[in-house]
């Protein structure tokens, strides 16, 4: 049973929290969409950091937004490279001149509040679903293309390598729904509390959520690793919109990343050591994802505190954030202070208001 008798999905996504006044924080405070946005904002700042001396001389103790400052120390745009084979692969557009440039900061284009090209995607793909009062990938594909070739639509300097993968075969005219590739990185798992709210608004089973999602991820991310992870984070977050427990639904849908006796030997350590030296900060999922799931666990009654801790550890903090801050809102709830000065949050709001009422799918 993923959720009580006579509790509508319509309704888990849109709960109130008693502590929280402002009608935006009423409607939004316990949005996994809205977590995952928080926490990937809170830790654009310091994206991809791995010194975490140059992270605290640089932003100090982290306790809300910051804008990025330059240069970046840990930055490797200076040795990434992409060239577009021609018009229809050109996605990183005025943005190229700053690729092999040592010290660029990843997001040196955003402001405080601001939400990195992932995380905006998944607000896309929200609206989408919503709008069309389903999931259909061609659409989404569609809709996905026109964004990231758009002049001007993106101002993010950074560009994952899945959407370089997806274009380098979209320029060679490769049909959309075979572009993607086999990718390993957490970031796979930013647009999965996006699409589990906006199905749980159009009253989709736990089985249609399920299927989206794993539709969805393979798109660009063909890795068993990711889709499983993207399938157990479904899980969880079904679950907890029903009113279950954060600590006891890990148990029981992420038990090949988590248990018990893990976090019992993880507990006798602080966060960066956990993640830092028992499990890497970096990208990949095999390590991401239970240091995700550990920094849930272990501030799973404090929002702030783990987005923040996420955030303050470095690494691939913003991917990582958006499985810690979709899994912490609904146990904890977002503070009135991180949704209001979130950028993206309005355009949130918008969407839970003119989401079509349950059975007009």
């Amino acid at each position: 049973m993923v959720r009580p008798p006579g509790v509508s999905p319509a309704r888990i996504f849109m709960s109130e929290s008693p502590t929280i006044a402002s009608p935006l924080s009423e409607r939004l405070a316990r949005s996994p969409l809205a977590g995952s946005l928080v926490a990937d904002a809170v830790s654009m700042p310091v994206h991809w950091y791995y010194d975490r001396e140059a992270l605290r001389r640089d932003y100090g103790t982290i306790n809300g937004y910051a804008a990025p400052k330059s240069p970046h120390p840990d930055s490797i745009l200076w040795r990434s490279h992409y060239e577009a084979a021609n018009p229809s692969g050109d996605i990183l557009r005025e943005q190229a001149q700053f690729w092999g440039q040592r010290g660029v900061h990843y997001h040196q284009n955003l402001a405080a509040g601001d939400s990195t090209l992932n995380a905006r995607l998944a607000v896309s793909l929200a609206a989408l679903i919503l709008e069309e009062r389903g999931y259909n990938a061609d659409r989404w594909l569609e809709r996905y293309i026109h964004f990231m070739l758009e002049p001007g639509r993106n101002a993010d300097t950074y560009v994952e390598e899945y959407h370089r993968i997806f274009f380098t075969n979209y320029a060679q005219s490769v049909k959309p729904r075979k572009c993607g590739g086999r990718d390993i990185h957490i970031g796979g798992l930013t647009p999965v509390p996006a699409i589990v709210e906006a199905m749980g608004l159009l009253g989709a089973s736990l089985v249609e959520i399920r299927t989206v999602v794993q539709e969805h991820v393979s798109l660009t991310h063909r890795d068993d690793g990711v889709l499983r992870a993207a399938d157990a984070l479904t899980r969880m977050l079904v679950r907890m919109a029903a009113g279950e427990e954060l600590r006891a639904v890990m148990l029981d849908e992420a038990a090949d990343w988590i248990s018990r006796a893990k976090t019992a030997d993880w507990d006798r350590y602080p966060d960066d050591v956990v993640v830092g030296r028992v499990l890497s900060p970096a990208c990949y999922i095999p390590d991401a994802f239970p240091a995700a799931l550990f920094l849930a666990w272990r501030h799973a009654a404090d929002f702030r505190a783990g987005v923040c801790s996420n955030a303050q550890v470095g690494g691939d903090n913003c991917h990582r954030g958006a499985v810690v801050g979709s899994l912490l809102a609904p146990a904890a709830g977002i503070p009135e202070d991180l949704l209001t000065g979130l950028a993206v949050a309005p355009r949130l709001a918008e969407l839970h208001a003119n989401a079509p009422a349950v059975g007009t799918r």
